[in-house]
C-alpha cells in the first residue's frame, strides 16, 4: 500500500517545508496540499525543506479534499482530541499510529492510503472527519495535547515507514485491490437512501451512518464487495417496493 500525505489548508510556509523534509527523511514522496496559504510553496518553505525541495516541486495543490483522495482506497483523518463518551462518538475508537500500522500489516490489500492532517489552529472539521474511514490520534499529554504540524506528521509516518520499504508487506501481485473513495461514497449514499426508504428514525441516522462508515472503512472493502453490498440493498429495495405495490 502506498502512503499519501494530505495537508488540509496549512497556514505556515515553514510548516509545509518542514513536512516535506520529514517525508523525505522516511522515504515518502506523495504530498498533496488543499488550499495552502497564498504564497504556497515559496522561499520560506523551500528554505526549511532543505534537501527536500524536489519533493515540494512535485507536490500537488488542489482546491478540495475530494480531489486529494478521489483515487485513495483508505482515508485516515488525524485529530488531537480523542472521543471519550457517546456524545463524542466522532472521535471514539481513534487509533494510535502504532495501532494503525498493526492493522495495515494484517491486511493483504493494495492501493493508496491518504493520511489527512488538519489546519494548525483547528485541525480537521467534524464534517471532514465524518468522511474518513479511520481516525488516528497521537497519545500526548492532556496538559498540552496539540502538536506542531510537522512533528505530528513525523510521529505518524515514523510508524508507517515500512510501507515504502517492502518490510512486513506483501507483493502487489498478491494484494487485493481496494475500492476507491468514490466507490465507497456511492455505497454510503445508497445506504443513506435506503435508511430514508425504510423510514429509519431521523434522530439516529447521523450516528448510524458514522458507525457504518467506521465499520466499513476498517473492513477495507474491495470493489467487488461494494458491488455485493449494493446488490443486497437493491434487492431489499425491490422487495419493499413489490410488497407495497401488492397491498
Amino acid at each position: 500500500m502506498e502512503l499519501r500525505t494530505v495537508l488540509v489548508e496549512p497556514k505556515s510556509e515553514e510548516n509545509i517545508g518542514a513536512v516535506a523534509r520529514v517525508l523525505k527523511n522516511f522515504g515518502f514522496y506523495d504530498l498533496y496540499m488543499v488550499k495552502p496559504p497564498g504564497t504556497g510553496i515559496g522561499s520560506k518553505a523551500r528554505t526549511v525543506a532543505s534537501h527536500a525541495r524536489d519533493l515540494l516541486a512535485r507536490a500537488r495543490i488542489v482546491s478540495a479534499i475530494e480531489e486529494a483522495v478521489e483515487d485513495a482506497s483508505i482515508v485516515v483523518g488525524t485529530t488531537s482530541k480523542r472521543g471519550i463518551s457517546r456524545s463524542k462518538q466522532l472521535r471514539m475508537g481513534a487509533l494510535t499510529p502504532y495501532q494503525l500500522k498493526e492493522r495495515l500489516k494484517k491486511e493483504n490489500k493494495d492501493g493508496i492510503l491518504a493520511l489527512l492532517f488538519g489546519r494548525e489552529d483547528i485541525g480537521l472539521l467534524n464534517e471532514e472527519l465524518k468522511r474518513c474511514d479511520m481516525v488516528v490520534s497521537i497519545p500526548t499529554s492532556q496538559d498540552y495535547p496539540v502538536m506542531n504540524l510537522s512533528h505530528a506528521v513525523a510521529v505518524v509516518i515514523y510508524e508507517l515507514r515500512d510501507m515504502n520499504t517492502g518490510k512486513d508487506t506483501v507483493s502487489t501481485s498478491d494484494a487485493l485491490k481496494l475500492a476507491s473513495f468514490e466507490d465507497k461514497e456511492r455505497l454510503f449514499r445508497h445506504i443513506q437512501t435506503f435508511l430514508d426508504e425504510i423510514e429509519y428514525k431521523e434522530h439516529k441516522k447521523e450516528r448510524t451512518m458514522l458507525m457504518l462508515r467506521r465499520l466499513l472503512g476498517r473492513a477495507g472493502l474491495t470493489t467487488g464487495e461494494i458491488q455485493t453490498l449494493r446488490g443486497i440493498l437493491r434487492k431489499a429495495e425491490w422487495k419493499i417496493l413489490y410488497s407495497h405495490s401488492n397491498k
